[in-house]
């Protein structure tokens, strides 16, 4: 750990928790999407067959 802490030198404790933060928006982000293209796909599906009969 100590090598990481020599990467980032004194600034370390606000680069690593923003770093964290960030991985955290991005897989927020990408749990959302999946979330509302699952629900866009079944309500199109609703749609459709709501059409056919």
């Amino acid at each position: 750990m100590n090598h990481l802490a020599d990467f980032s030198g004194k600034y370390a404790a606000f680069i690593w928790p923003a770093y964290g933060l960030s991985a955290i928006g991005f897989v927020w982000m990408i749990a959302d999407t999946l979330a509302r293209t699952r629900r866009w796909r079944k309500e199109a599906q609703r749609h459709e067959n709501r059409d056919e009969t």
